[in-house]
């Protein structure tokens, strides 16, 4: 018998309707490969719906907080069902965008100046020199992130703010935007992702046309070499 995979997506989080696209994509491959697939929105009783259905193993499409963080990892855990992507620890991590930020300095990587606060406390820093950035601490797929150009009033930006009451603010750098895919422990090749929205953010990741992705990137072969090493 095919193993029965239980495909979650959508969830409650603001990257819901971005989750639900890529469920259904991955529930369609993994169809295609031959398992027995049900898809599962989440919502908050999920842990009910999953000892119901009993499934061999979760893949995990769900975008953001809970689907992100460790929550759901930690309950798939709790409950003895197998599941794809990263465990509880390096989801938590990775989703802190504080925490990361650390252990990244502490492998030896550049990452820029920058400090957390509460978003109250905003006006106690600093902040003539611009362009900066204002993020959320946990949030992904660009959600909340604005750059801050001269005559630019963050403090409107904020008082609108609905991500948390812990932000990070850091020094703007101009740059290319490169990712690198890592497949196995291998580094696979250099993509350059170009937008004219001013940089890469929800609606140039998500929506048609928004971005051009470059494979392999057109760069020299020095950082090239560098980014491979990297990733």
């Amino acid at each position: 018998m095919n193993r029965h995979v239980a495909v979650l997506m959508g969830g409650w989080s603001s990257e819901r309707e971005v989750s639900i696209l890529s469920g259904l994509a991955c529930a369609q491959a993994l169809k295609s490969s031959g398992f027995q697939v049900t898809k599962i929105d989440v919502d908050r009783n999920i842990s009910s719906v999953l000892e119901k259905l009993k499934p061999d193993v979760c893949f995990n499409a769900l975008h953001g907080p809970i689907g992100e963080d460790g929550n759901i990892q930690g309950l798939l855990n709790i409950m003895g069902i197998p599941y794809t992507h990263s465990g509880v620890q390096a989801s938590a991590i990775a989703m802190d965008k504080i925490r990361t930020k650390e252990l990244c300095s502490k492998a030896g990587l550049l990452c820029p100046e920058g400090v957390s606060l509460a978003r109250s406390d905003i006006s106690l820093l600093e902040l003539e020199t611009r362009p900066f950035v204002i993020k959320p601490k946990s949030q992904g797929s660009s959600i909340g992130v604005n750059i801050v150009y001269p005559k630019d009033n963050y403090i409107s930006f904020l008082e609108k703010w609905s991500y948390g009451e812990e932000i990070v603010v850091e020094r703007f750098i101009p740059c290319r935007e490169l990712t690198v895919g890592v497949l196995n422990g291998n580094a696979l090749c250099v993509t350059e992702i170009t937008s004219e929205r001013g940089f890469y953010d929800f609606s140039a990741k998500y929506e048609s046309g928004g971005s051009k992705h470059i494979i392999p990137a057109d760069l020299p072969d020095i950082i090239t070499r560098k980014a491979l090493d990297q990733a």
